[in-house]
């Protein structure tokens, strides 16, 4: 009998693969045979197809069955074979239409009594299917849902193995079989709602609260440091709230990171920037991605078109800091195995807080830190990291005086500050029409000070020129700053960067220091 074909996908990061699932039925002792480079979960589908087909009500034939996972190169990991493998082996065994499984993309993990079980990564693993040119794709019942936010393409979701094998010309007799459901963990649209207040909220640090409004307007970094309870996680959980709407491309993109590290969206694509905070005590494997095989994305993957915040941030070691300062250029995380090269991407907006000393009492009568000790506290974020940061800013504590004041005045809400840095970047992209870039941060320096020609020039850069021969700035920092600066136009609505842009910007780079 001739070979039975069907296909299924090989994912390595977001990058998806065609495999060709073939199957053939040769009159030899009783065996299931699995090549192809399948790793050892997959070598099991042997054991799990076999129980699921005869528990389905459609069994195998005890004959030899050899499967082959072709590109037989490529390496597979996994249990969403499973389904493709039985459905080949029905077919080659003339039970199936070969020409229905021929056209269909097949992916999920059976359980030993034929239902078919949800996996991880089934959003990325679904745009795979479209872009090769595949109008079909056969998942769980408890991914269609998922799968569907693919456009142009048709789901079919089925409960068992059983009912798959109907759908494509099997005469079985029909049974019932319990869905099992997805797996419910944090999504998308949980993070947003987890994201609390509004920006009107801070009160007394009117730096701050415009230096996170010039940073959602550009895209660019932030450093904040200052003592406990001055506000530094506040400012840093209202950014996402003032960040425009995601497109659909970029949603699509969020969603399908957070399907392949198993955070599955539960109704529709969110259009909210992700925000991931994570825990200093996160390795650098939990901060970029890893895995010995299944390669899954790490927080700042996850918190790509968004928002990366690491509070008390010299607590995190500095190897881990230092993973952040390829992506923060790159705007994507390579991460290279002995056999494959797994990407995601990493456009997010970092933004690191830290206490000034250990005690954090920075410098008071109640600090009990020498000198030393909070210059050493705070050199566990290297310079290098933080040439990268464009806006860094004192955060001071709050004095009664200071509340009261701004008790009077009336602040600027979540609302009011997303509608100027939609406006801001609505600027900045008609500016930049026709190059790759839609935000001042991506703007590269080489770009802006040449073919761009957005160099103001003259005095309106005096004091950064200065800066530069100080050698207060490095030049990475001398192009961030004219960045910021050509962001506090936008938000101005001034054509060009003035001397007083320039300085203000220049204060935002070196506020810290001040």
């Amino acid at each position: 009998m001739p070979v039975a074909r069907t296909r299924s996908i090989a994912l390595l990061g977001l990058t998806g693969s065609i495999v060709e699932v073939e199957a053939d039925l040769s009159a030899q002792l009783p065996a299931f045979i699995i090549i192809g480079l399948p790793d050892a979960a997959l070598g099991e589908a042997r054991d799990r197809v076999r129980s699921a087909a005869i528990n389905a009500g459609c069994p195998l034939p005890s004959r030899r069955l050899t499967v082959n996972l072709s590109p037989a190169a490529l390496p597979k990991h996994g249990s969403g074979f499973d389904l493709a493998i039985a459905i080949a082996c029905l077919a080659a065994a003339g039970e199936l239409s070969r020409e229905s499984v021929d056209r269909v993309v097949h992916l999920g993990e059976l359980g030993l009594d034929g239902r078919l079980r949800p996996i991880d990564g089934i959003l990325p693993a679904v745009l795979a299917a479209a872009r090769a040119g595949h109008d079909t794709v056969m998942v769980p019942a408890g991914n269609a849902t998922e799968a569907a936010l693919v456009p142009g393409i048709r789901v079919v979701g089925v409960a068992s193995l059983l009912e798959a094998a109907i759908w494509h010309g099997g005469e079985y007799e029909e049974r019932e079989f319990e869905t099992v459901p997805s797996a419910t963990t944090a999504t998308a649209a949980d993070t947003e709602a987890d994201i609390p207040g509004d920006l009107a909220d801070v009160s007394g640090n009117d730096d701050a609260v415009e230096g996170m409004l010039v940073a959602a307007a550009g895209g660019h970094h932030v450093y904040l440091l200052g003592p406990p309870g001055a506000g530094k996680t506040m400012l840093a959980s209202r950014l996402p709230g003032i960040l425009p709407d995601l497109d659909a491309d970029a949603a699509l993109e969020v969603a399908s990171i957070r399907s392949l590290a198993g955070m599955r969206p539960a109704a529709g694509l969110s259009f909210r920037p992700p925000f991931e905070a994570p825990h200093h005590t996160a390795t650098a494997a939990a901060m970029v991605g890893g895995g010995s095989r299944l390669i899954r994305p790490g927080a700042a993957a996850r918190a790509s078109h968004g928002v990366l915040f690491l509070d008390e941030a010299p607590e995190f070691p500095s190897a881990v800091l230092d993973v952040l300062r390829q992506p923060l250029e790159s705007g994507s995380i390579a991460i290279h195995r002995a056999n494959a090269v797994a990407s995601f991407p990493a456009k997010f907006q970092l933004v690191l807080a830290a206490n000034p000393c250990p005690c954090g009492n920075d410098g008071t009568a109640e600090c009990t830190c020498p000198p030393i000790a909070r210059r050493r506290y705070l050199g566990r974020i290297s310079g290098p990291l933080l040439d990268r940061v464009d806006v860094q800013l004192r955060v001071p504590r709050i004095t009664l005086a200071a509340l009261r004041a701004a008790g009077e005045k009336t602040r600027l809400s979540s609302v009011d500050a997303q509608a100027k840095v939609i406006h801001a970047r609505a600027v900045a992209a008609e500016r930049l029409a026709g190059t790759p870039w839609r935000t001042n941060a991506e703007m590269p320096g080489p770009w802006l000070r040449g073919a761009g020609r957005l160099h103001p020039g003259g005095r309106a850069v005096a004091a950064l020129d200065r800066s530069l021969e100080r050698g207060g700035i490095t030049m990475r920092g001398y192009d961030r700053v004219l960045k910021v600066a050509w962001t506090l136009a936008d938000l101005d609505g001034s054509a060009v960067p003035r001397a007083e842009h320039v300085t203000r910007a220049l204060f935002f780079k070196k506020g810290i220091e001040s």
